[in-house]
């Protein structure tokens, strides 16, 4: 055991070093600026024909290299094939109002001529074991970079605001429990992805209500 656990870090420490991991990572920086960009474009474009806006906020990042040397080791990556196979070294994540706006924006993204959905996971219809609800997309977004262009692969995450709390908390418990949170934890985060779906839910049944007091709001 003692004797494969030190070949698997010796292995991560080999591809540590043979990656120029700056270079590496530049082109998956520049995705996420150019589509927080374009996603913020679209935003404001609702905005300004005083429109409700499907997209609350966008974030973006690049993962992290401790993040990516997990993955590798985790599927037995190799150094060829790690920009083919890991396809959340880019990710966007847009947070939403309402469920229904959910899928207002994966509509728009996936008719979009600038890149290409090439994958997609909903987790909000059919939502995981841990409660984790979520609208995944995967896309081959082209960059250009002094050696040409180059396609990449990126995740967008679509979610609630409501989704998104709920994410991040078991998220950080994840992390700090290294992925095995206790039982008890486990269950009430459960049923607090029940207790925020219920909210999404019940904040659908009066969304025109609460989009009208919001355009009164800002004509103010």
């Amino acid at each position: 055991m003692i004797k494969e656990i030190k070949s698997s870090i010796l292995r991560l420490e080999v591809v540590y070093l043979m990656v120029n991991w700056e270079t590496y990572l530049a082109p998956y920086s520049q995705v996420v600026e150019e589509l927080k960009v374009k996603l913020k474009g679209m935003q404001a474009q609702f905005e300004c024909e005083s429109k409700h806006s499907p997209i609350e906020f966008i974030t973006g990042r690049v993962k992290p290299i401790p993040s990516i040397l997990e993955k590798v080791e985790e599927k037995s990556i190799s150094l060829d094939h790690m920009d083919k196979i890991i396809q959340d070294i880019a990710g966007i994540r847009i947070v939403c109002q309402f469920v229904d706006d959910i899928y207002k924006t994966v509509d728009m993204i996936k008719s979009r001529k600038d890149l290409t959905v090439i994958g997609e996971k909903d987790y909000i219809k059919k939502n995981k074991d841990s409660g984790y609800r979520s609208y995944h997309l995967i896309i081959e977004y082209p960059v250009e970079t002094i050696h040409g262009a180059k396609i990449v692969l990126a995740e967008i995450q679509i979610r609630t605001l409501a989704m998104n709390f709920w994410a991040i908390n078991e998220h950080s418990l994840n992390y700090k429990y290294k992925g095995s949170i206790p039982t008890e934890i486990k269950s009430r985060l459960k049923a607090a992805a029940e207790a925020a779906f219920k909210l999404d839910e019940e904040m659908s049944k009066i969304k025109n209500e609460v989009q009208e007091a919001q355009r009164v709001f800002h004509r103010m």
